[in-house]
């Protein structure tokens, strides 16, 4: 009988065209415990799938601070997310939020 093999699970490992990485952006941003940590952490998936390298290049990180500012321990700063962003190819809109427009209605 053999033996079962486990591995970790890694989403950017899953993230491999523009629709997925943006789904999966997306859903992070409406998660209700998310957090600019936890956002982060989203970019730090995206930007291992597009190749860690590439990315703090294009963003005008070296690769080590781009690894510690999007590891999901702390909170980048957000010019730094912005320029990952960039770098990403990755648009951030703005837009109200269904609850509170429901809130202002009924008031």
């Amino acid at each position: 009988m053999s033996k079962t093999r486990t591995s970790e699970f890694d989403v950017a490992e899953h993230l491999r065209t523009d629709e997925e990485i943006e789904a999966y952006l997306e859903a992070c941003f409406e998660d209700p415990e998310a957090d600019a940590a936890f956002i982060a952490k989203a970019l730090g998936d995206i930007a291992r799938a597009k190749g860690m390298s590439r990315v703090a290049r294009d963003a005008g990180l070296s690769r080590e601070s781009l690894y510690k500012a999007l590891s999901g321990e702390r909170s980048p700063e957000f010019e730094t997310i912005l320029k990952v962003t960039r770098a990403l190819g990755i648009q951030l809109h703005a837009g109200i939020a269904a609850q509170q427009n429901a809130q202002a209605d009924a008031g």
